[in-house]
């Protein structure tokens, strides 16, 4: 049961929310995909949450890795979110020519992020198509910036209300 699968695309395109590349390794090979279901879920402990759907290539890398990176894009990545969402179809890997670093896990922190937020994989949980990841934060870094936030399918950024 429920809404029309196009309604309820429809519905969620009114729905702003900021961008995110969320990455990992696993065996030595980098992954990524472009994610905009993505929250925090506690304080105390530190805990975020991303849905990565079935039809992710990197789901099963993500899921044997034990952990991810999540990169909150600034406004300046468009670019970026568009190749880790797969909508540059000469770019066979992602990470070519993409600038990055690493901290506890291991993950890709990409260069020109708003914020890298680095975990360990707490739990999974399986809810319709989507696999909901919730990730221990081992680490995290913020810098200063104007985020990339995707709506209405369209990108932007923000601008505060006078």
């Amino acid at each position: 049961m429920g809404i029309d699968a196009e309604l309820f695309r429809n519905t969620l395109t009114k729905w702003a929310s900021g961008v995110t590349v969320v990455t990992t390794t696993h065996e030595g090979q980098h992954h990524g995909l472009t994610v905009s279901s993505f929250s925090s879920v506690s304080l105390d402990s530190s805990l975020i949450l991303v849905c990565i759907s079935h039809r992710t290539a990197a789901l099963p890398m993500l899921l044997a890795a034990g952990h991810f990176a999540v990169n909150i894009l600034s406004s300046a990545q468009r670019e970026i979110a568009r190749r880790f969402a797969g909508q540059i179809p000469d770019i066979v890997d992602r990470f070519d020519g993409i600038a990055y670093s690493t901290l506890v896990t291991g993950s890709p922190l990409l260069d020109g992020a708003l914020a890298w937020i680095d975990c360990h994989t707490a739990r999974t949980i399986e809810a319709g198509d989507h696999t909901i990841f919730i990730g221990e934060i081992a680490a995290a870094t913020v810098f200063d910036d104007a985020p990339l936030v995707y709506t209405n399918r369209q990108w932007g950024t923000f601008t505060p209300l006078a």
